[in-house]
């Protein structure tokens, strides 16, 4: 009996096992990624972290009997708990009815024409269990108990376990899955009551209470794994969530532009804001705003934040305008660090000899003297493939210890978030410690740095490892590029950005979802948000939302760089360009006079003259040009101002209509919110579903002159360009060391859509003079020089900081905007 006990367990449970693989071989090969873990642990502190630990997929506790309290039990996580309900299905006289029902119920097996034998057991419990097993189709037999049988009980014990163990962990699989798909969004936005007049920004953003980060996560479908919180209303958004939506298709791809705009700026980050409310809190579409993060250099200086404004903000703006997440104090160190490195090489290659260099780049540790990782590829570089320290030859020691950095052909400015116009030249190694290494060098304001570039436009760790190392920082003497992996400092700058890299997620004045990542200038770099944040936006809003992203300045300059170079970057391709203008700006171009911040608007730009309007359509004209050129439709946004007359916002968009935009609107999110842009968010919906043609101003492989040439003919309006000699020699030499093939950054005025910031509307017959061409190896670009370009900007006669403090006892800020 005992043997035929022992077969009817076995027949019973390797089905079931045998089910299980098949299941679990099913489901490997629809989620190939997907490795089921158990992890049986007996170290209680191993419970917590366990938990998060995405790549494991059930607990089992294994701990001795003592210890497995209900506090600890409780520990797991339901989804990851696959412990064993029931001991045994074998029942005792000392065991009860409830205990062997939770067995069965775990189990799922198929009780019909299974065989239960029933050891031990005496009067009603017997009955009432042989009526319960053969209600559900069992055959039962009942035996006395004796100690003969206790090795089958064990037998059935860790059997059974075995058998729930891993059904439990095919389901934890399935339910895994279920939890990597893309979860439909459940978006609770904030109510807004907008009152007139409009207070400040800074008023509204505090009148607002933003949802808890984690809410606003949860709602939109990120894991809390994928989440690191900044405090309650900010949080960096974990990279993993890229591979878990890798299948998701993308949503929709807005970009926001605008003309030419005047000192005060014409308002694309509050019409982006504005758009994103309106789709998501009014239309009930799933959408995300990308955004850059302000500079404190503006912040304190003329122009203030950039945080959007009116009821068209991303709040708390105090923390949007600040310090946020520590994005750009990490690049500043990074940065500095660079500089630091290379000036104390120059220093130490100038005082010491090749031995003496070499003993202290390869020092004895322990006896023991060894490469470093960056070390040993900096030798294959140098073609020496030896891997021992003893083994290299003198020569071969002085390739390697030798950079010979040409300290009047370093590239590195240090750089600092602040606008400080005495900064724009400096001497560094004055002390007496320098031994006389004295150089002229300067600063850049932070957002200026190569680094910020290359966080815009990586796609990951690695690839932001792999740019960091590329960055060339000088030449040596003999005319060779030098860079940050020579200088041996790359893993070190990984190190500093690992958690720059993550966007932030913030929130609009009426809850929708904003990401906040890279801020870089849109000058000299390209003057947009990052991919990764477009990356993430796009799977996180679905195939039928949409992602609504930046470019600084005009069409003629962020635009233009977002489709040829974020776009060549990314794979990604825009659906529709907003174009944002304002009838302050046209007026400018149609020859009114000159706008300063802090300075009252002289009296065209506040009267109503339809002339001056009119006349300055020409830039909006060719703004929506250049943006045909690309082969994607355009919308115009008329950012309206109070100021504004019916009778000139109704021309604005009949010319712009007539010029070839798809549609004009007139947009009113600064005094309403997302209510106010439901029109744009109509017009965004119905043009970003039609097919458009998007291509390539130019193609890589075409030469660094004609590049540059297409810019500035195609888009600036320019007859041709001229290269100073210093210009010529930089190109030959990037054509020499493999450069050519990088797209063209234009570093010019953004004030024109020439190189002359005086001249408005579309200028004409000029000549666009090329002074300097430089290099951003790391980020993946060429940057020609047009005319005088800071990147140091200054500080006014009267700064914003004026009017900011902090109240001691609220600890509120006063003054912000």
């Amino acid at each position: 009996m005992v043997k035929i006990y022992a077969l009817c367990v076995h027949l019973i449970y390797s089905g079931i096992v045998q089910r299980s693989r098949e299941e679990l071989k099913a489901i490997r090969e629809t989620n190939p990624g997907l490795k089921p873990t158990l992890a049986i642990i007996q170290v209680i502190e191993e419970i917590l972290r366990l938990n998060e630990d995405s790549r494991v997929h059930g607990i089992f506790l294994h701990l001795p009997q003592s210890f497995l309290s209900k506090s600890v039990r409780n520990a797991i996580k339901p989804q990851k708990d696959v412990k064993v309900m029931v001991k045994v299905t074998l029942v005792r006289g000392n065991l009860n009815i409830q205990n062997f029902l939770s067995c069965n119920s775990s189990l799922d097996a198929p009780l019909v024409g299974k065989m239960a034998v029933l050891l031990g057991l005496e009067g009603p419990l017997k009955v009432t269990l042989q009526f319960l097993l053969q209600n559900n189709g069992m055959m039962v037999q009942t035996r006395q108990w004796s100690s003969k049988h206790f090795h089958f009980e064990v037998f059935t014990k860790m059997f059974v376990a075995a058998v729930v163990i891993c059904q439990h962990v095919v389901r934890s699989s399935r339910r895994w899955i279920q939890e990597q798909q893309y979860q439909p969004w459940r978006l609770r936005p904030l109510k807004l009551q907008p009152l007139s007049p409009v207070p400040s920004d800074i008023e509204i953003s505090r009148a607002q209470t933003p949802k808890p980060i984690s809410q606003l996560a949860q709602e939109i479908g990120l894991l809390p794994e994928e989440l690191e919180a900044y405090g309650n209303t900010k949080a960096k958004v974990h990279l993993s969530l890229l591979n878990r939506l890798q299948h998701q298709p993308n949503g929709k791809y807005v970009l926001v532009a605008g003309i030419t705009p005047t000192p005060l700026g014409e308002g694309k980050s509050t019409v982006t804001i504005g758009l994103v409310q309106a789709l998501s809190a009014h239309l009930k579409l799933n959408s995300f705003a990308c955004l850059r993060q302000p500079s404190q250099g503006p912040t304190f200086g003329v122009k203030g934040g950039a945080a959007g404004g009116g009821y068209a903000q991303v709040i708390p703006m105090e923390e949007f305008n600040l310090h946020l997440t520590g994005d750009i104090h990490a690049i500043t160190a990074a940065n500095n660090l660079v500089a630091a490195a290379i000036d104390a090489r120059i220093l130490h290659e100038a005082t010491q000899s090749d031995r003496a260099l070499y003993s202290r780049l390869v020092p004895s540790v322990n006896g023991v003297r060894c490469f470093s990782p960056i070390q040993m590829a900096r030798l294959q570089r140098l073609g020496i493939n030896k891997s021992d320290p003893s083994d290299l030859t003198p020569e071969e020691i002085r390739a390697f210890v030798r950079l010979d950095l040409d300290p009047e052909k370093v590239t590195w400015q240090r750089v600092v978030d602040t606008n400080d116009r005495f900064l724009r030249k400096i001497t560094v190694g004055q002390a007496n410690t320098e031994k006389g290494h004295a150089r002229q060098t300067q600063f850049d304001i932070a957002v200026a740095s190569e680094i910020m570039a290359i966080l815009a436009l990586t796609d990951g760790l690695g690839d932001m490892r792999a740019r960091l190392g590329r960055m060339v920082v000088g030449s040596s003497r003999n005319g060779q590029p030098i860079t940050a992996d020579d200088l041996g400092v790359t893993g070190a700058l990984a190190v500093l950005m690992k958690d720059a890299i993550k966007p932030t997620l913030m929130q609009t004045l009426e809850g929708t979802p904003v990401f906040v990542h890279a801020g870089p200038f849109a000058n000299i770099a390209h003057g947009n948000s990052s991919v990764l944040a477009d990356k993430l936006a796009l799977k996180l809003v679905g195939e039928e939302g949409y992602v609504v992203t930046e470019a600084g300045f005009g069409a003629d300059i962020g635009m233009e760089k977002f489709f040829n170079i974020k776009c060549r970057t990314s794979g990604l391709t825009p659906d529709v360009v907003v174009l944002v203008a304002t009838v302050r700006a046209l007026k400018m171009h149609g020859g009114g006079p000159n706008v300063t911040a802090g300075v009252p608007l002289p009296k065209e730009y506040i009267n109503e003259n339809l002339q001056l309007v009119a006349d300055g359509c020409s830039n909006l004209k060719k703004q929506i040009q250049i943006t045909h050129l690309f082969g994607v439709p355009v919308i115009v946004a008329l950012n309206v101002f109070k100021t504004d007359t019916q009778a000139e916002i109704d021309m604005v968009c009949r010319i712009a209509e007539a010029s070839g935009a798809s549609a004009a609107v007139q947009c009113h999110h600064w005094s309403r919110g997302g209510r106010g842009s439901v029109e744009l968010a109509h017009a965004v919906k119905k043009v970003a579903s039609q097919k458009n043609h998007f291509q390539f101003l130019y193609n890589l492989q075409d030469s660094i002159v004609e590049k540059i040439r297409t810019i500035a003919q195609k888009v600036y309006g320019a007859d041709d360009i001229e290269l100073s000699p210093e210009a010529q020699a930089k190109i030959d030499y990037y054509n020499q060391q493999g450069f050519s093939a990088l797209p063209i950054c234009m570093a010019k005025t953004h004030l024109s859509l020439s190189h002359m910031p005086e001249k408005k509307g579309v200028p004409t017959g000029f000549i666009l003079p090329i002074r300097d061409i430089r290099a951003s190896i790391g980020a993946g670009f060429i940057y020609p020089l047009v005319g005088t370009m800071s990147t140091m900007p200054g500080l006014p006669t009267r700064p914003c900081f004026y009017d900011i403090d902090l109240d001691p006892v609220t600890e509120e800020i006063k003054g912000l905007f």
